[in-house]
């Protein structure tokens, strides 16, 4: 009788060490914890290695809440998924991180209106068929077919991982597109308005240098064609311009959520050799863009910029000249349009959460897929300042030179899917316009 009595105590006191061993518990709050394992929740498709690869912390590492927000958005800004978790959970005397995805529709056939430069004058139409995260592997596939004003077609195909080991990636672009000139000083020369034909095919092969640096070298061919020949509108002393290219870049990236910064750093630095001195076609365009974002005081979030364009060399055509006007603007002056040889534009801007980051969740409604029934939604006011201006080559530019505009305005975040703008601006002489907009302004 002793004897059963004893090995019943003695399975109980094993049964209640097994269960305290093996109890898990979330840890909330403030915490700051050392990793023993990283445990990925979520990826149906999505292979591991892709989210690893974005984390700034590894097993052995030490993790707090403000990195572990971080590195949330990090893995958010693979534009791949609607809702990003990270957690960490005590569990039989060790500490595993949990990031828990949920992934999102991949397969987009979306048709679409977009205004050209802002001008409801010129609007293009069309489809845009993009299959993302393909093999799981964060690739995206894009055919993009528009008409109406400047008609194009476009085929893309991106590989962020090429080659995991060696952080290798790889794109691809081919486009043909059908544009109304863009220079003035062109328009003039040729003496109305005209069109161009330009075809584009280019290779790009980079890699990933430790966590934040990336190189790459570009290659490719452009075909320009012009109705007629005039010395400046074509590189060449023909009609069209059949050119090769060669180019290198390096970016510097450690911005958290890429779709809508709140800290870190964008840099950029490239040079593209066009020509290659074949039939005497030899010129260069150097760009650089410095954006920084940093939170201040009482939830203000401030963010500048400075990009300039240059170009250098012989010959330099008109359609490659540097423009502010039509993709980089100066609210104020949003459809002015400004070209020279070079440009210089500048922005400061700080903003305020009126609604801070709300994860929402709809899957209670029947019929409609889960992955678009999660959004990440957020409101936000700011108030901004541009400058710019355009250099010829061989002439000084003073402060006089540059134009301005300032403004407020208010941003809605529908993440993943888009960013919407509304904002007031004024110029230096008080001339007031309403921008609207996708996405975010830098």
């Amino acid at each position: 009788m002793s004897k059963y009595f004893f090995l019943s105590i003695l399975f109980l006191i094993c049964l209640k060490v097994y269960a305290q061993e093996n109890d898990s518990t979330v840890i909330t709050g403030n915490y700051s914890i050392k990793v023993d394992t990283i445990i990925i929740k979520g990826n149906k498709i999505t292979k591991d290695y892709i989210i690893l690869r974005e984390l700034t912390f590894k097993q052995g590492d030490s993790l707090n809440t403000k990195l572990a927000a971080y590195n949330k958005d990090r893995v958010y800004s693979l534009d791949i998924f609607n809702q990003v978790k990270i957690y960490p959970v005590s569990y039989n005397r060790k500490i595993f991180v949990v990031i828990e995805v949920d992934e999102s529709w991949y397969i987009w056939p979306i048709p679409f209106a977009e205004l050209k430069n802002g001008d409801w004058k010129k609007i293009s139409y069309g489809i845009d068929l993009a299959i993302k995260n393909f093999r799981g592997r964060n690739e995206t596939v894009r055919v993009k077919a528009g008409l109406g004003y400047d008609p194009s077609l476009t085929l893309e195909y991106i590989v962020p991982v090429l080659n995991y080991n060696e952080n290798v990636y790889l794109s691809t672009l081919l486009s043909y597109n059908y544009v109304q000139n863009k220079s003035i000083l062109a328009e003039n020369k040729y003496g109305s308005v005209f069109d161009q034909k330009m075809i584009n095919a280019q290779i790009s092969l980079g890699k990933r240098i430790a966590l934040f640096h990336n190189i790459s070298i570009t290659t490719g061919f452009n075909y320009i064609e012009t109705p007629l020949y005039f010395p400046g509108i074509n590189a060449s002393d023909q009609r069209i311009d059949r050119l090769m290219f060669l180019g290198a870049s390096y970016v510097y990236d450690t911005r958290d959520l890429a779709q809508f910064p709140r800290n870190g750093i964008l840099g950029s630095a490239s040079v593209l050799l066009k020509g290659l001195g074949i039939k005497d076609i030899n010129y260069q365009i150097y760009q650089f863009d410095f954006r920084e974002y940093r939170p201040l005081f009482w939830d203000i979030l401030s963010k500048w910029r400075f990009t300039s364009r240059i170009t250098a060399g012989k010959s330099i055509p008109y359609y490659d000249y540097s423009i502010l006007g039509y993709q980089e603007r100066i609210r104020g002056y949003l459809h002015d349009v400004r070209e020279g040889n070079d440009y210089l534009l500048t922005s400061l801007e700080f903003y305020h959460p009126l609604v801070k980051d709300i994860d929402i969740n709809l899957n209670f409604i029947p019929v409609v897929p889960k992955q678009f029934l999660s959004y990440r939604v957020a409101l936000y006011t700011q108030i901004f300042g541009d400058a710019g201006t355009v250099k010829q080559l061989g002439k000084e530019v003073g402060l006089r030179d540059f134009d301005s505009g300032f403004g407020f305005g208010f941003t809605f975040l529908f993440l993943p899917y888009n960013i919407m703008r509304i904002e007031l601006a004024f110029n230096d002489r008080l001339k007031s316009e309403i921008v609207l907009d996708l996405g975010i302004s830098f």
